[in-house]
């Protein structure tokens, strides 16, 4: 599927860390940042998730909630948040069905090679449920939660 700015993002529900489900409509009135990584405990994913943590309190205070999603399960996802001390939600699509729905399971190139799977790559998401932005990839993911934030506070000038 595409997903397209300003258009309403389609509504999901995922098992968190804890397997306590979590929607996409339980954060209605709040700005989500929705992440889509590869693999918990691999480097670059631990770089894009840690600037995350990092910048998390500039995030909340724009009134924006932070979910991470990956094909990991709840336990890879509880030692993943221990490990570096991550303050938000990692959801777990082991079908990779909500990946699929936002693109962000697919073929991509991965040492010069054609394959099939995570696409890493972020939605946001505005209070009132329509995509406000839709990075399809992301090229440096140590330096794209700074990106995301710009973007964010750009939002409020």
């Amino acid at each position: 599927m595409n997903i397209e700015e300003n258009s309403a993002a389609p509504n999901f529900t995922l098992k968190d860390q804890n397997e306590n489900d979590v929607s996409l409509s339980d954060f209605r009135g709040k700005t989500v940042v929705l992440y889509f990584y590869p693999k918990d405990n691999t480097p670059g994913c631990t770089k894009e998730s840690c600037s995350f943590r990092d910048n998390e309190p500039a995030f909340t205070a724009l009134n924006a909630v932070i979910l991470g999603v990956s094909p990991d399960g709840a336990d890879s996802h509880i030692r993943f948040i221990e490990k570096f001390g991550l303050p938000f939600t990692l959801l777990s699509d082991p079908e990779k069905t909500v990946m699929s729905e936002y693109g962000a399971w697919g073929e991509k190139m991965m040492y010069g090679k054609k394959r099939i799977g995570t696409i890493r790559s972020t939605v946001v998401i505005g209070p009132n449920g329509d995509v406000l932005k839709h990075w399809k990839r992301v090229p440096k993911a140590a330096n794209h939660p700074e990106k995301v934030l710009a973007y964010l506070q750009s939002l409020e000038d």
